[in-house]
């Protein structure tokens, strides 16, 4: 059986109570994936060999993927708080390392008009006040930060405010002073597979990267069994076939450059679905289809793809196996 705290990677440290509460919980359906093992023993292995340590990862993969739960998983697995940051195209270096801002209690508000609150008297003595942003919240106190798609952010300047962050023995300049990167601090970098006409991971932020892990659907044996623990389902012959049809659906998609993807989400909530007496054809369109493509020459392809491995069809028949199985036990 696994020690709990076999990969904990500062079992003696004091964590608040606020901060105990921010290590994820694992639910009983999450199934620890070989790349959870991998990145733990790395991680563990390499903690306290100075320049060698490993503390950012990069998750690379399509939606539904799994890259946020296997984020959330290593927080458990280390024991270090988690929080995340998405990014976004106009970014500024605010949101990296927080803003200066007046202070104005609600009181005070309440009480000036709408024009003084948009306005404030030029001789009004306002207090200031930095407020960090929640990458130097988790920088600072030694979390495990996701952070979601750097991919967008538009501004060199920002990269490179995040490049300079992210090395080992990195510090980040405050209006209000220098900070040093907590020894916990871990970074999981989490983006989509880059699609025709979206950019690339910046090479500077990719290079302080010490691993990384392609996210793809898992195993159709590993689909359907974290189907069953997620949605409490057990038919192991109508969620065969629903897997298969998720996994043709992922491929079509990526060779004709469709951008939707089919991952585990849609194959979860699709197994929900049929569970709850859904038509399985009827809900592979609103609960797969539309959210890869709704254009009509793309659902077809998808449509041909599924027909030429004769899945359609045997959705048909599991459906008429369904059926038959509900008339026996009227």
């Amino acid at each position: 059986m696994k020690n709990q705290d076999e990969y904990k990677l500062s079992p003696t440290r004091q964590l608040t109570d606020t901060e105990k509460g921010l290590i994820w919980k694992k639910p009983l359906s999450h199934k620890v994936s070989k790349e959870e093992q991998r990145i733990c023993k790395e991680i563990k292995r390499n903690w306290h060999r100075g320049e060698m340590k490993i503390a950012n990862i990069l998750l690379e993969g399509d939606a539904g993927s799994g890259k946020t739960q296997l984020a959330k998983a290593l927080s458990a697995e280390f024991g270090l708080p988690y929080t995340k940051v998405t990014c976004f195209a106009d970014m500024d270096k605010s949101d990296i390392i927080g803003a200066i801002l007046p202070v104005i209690s609600t009181d005070r508000l309440e009480q000036m008009e709408s024009a003084e609150q948009t306005v404030l008297k030029e001789d009004e003595v306002v207090e200031y006040r930095f407020y960090p942003s929640e990458i130097v919240r988790a920088y600072q106190n030694g979390y495990l930060l996701e952070i979601q798609e750097p991919t967008v952010i538009r501004d060199a300047a920002v990269l490179m405010a995040l490049n300079s962050a992210l090395e080992l023995d990195g510090s980040i300049n405050l209006p209000t002073e220098i900070i040093r990167r907590h020894p916990d601090f871990i970074a999981v970098i989490t983006t989509n597979r880059s699609y025709a006409g979206t950019r690339p991971l910046n090479e500077a932020l990719r290079d302080r990267v010490q691993h990384t892990e392609k996210m793809d659907l898992p195993t159709k044996e590993i689909m359907i069994e974290r189907a069953m623990a997620k949605t409490g389902y057990r038919d192991q012959q109508v969620l065969d076939i629903l897997a298969d049809i998720i996994i043709i659906l992922d491929k079509t998609a990526r060779v004709n450059a469709i951008k939707g993807v089919a991952g585990m989400r849609s194959f979860f909530y699709w197994a929900d679905a049929v569970a709850g007496g859904t038509s399985g054809k009827e809900s592979l369109y609103h609960k797969v289809i539309y959210k890869i493509t709704t254009d009509s020459e793309e659902i077809k392809l998808l449509e041909d793809a599924l027909k030429s491995q004769g899945l359609l069809i045997g959705l048909d028949q599991v459906e008429i196996e369904l059926k038959k199985k509900e008339f026996l036990m009227e």
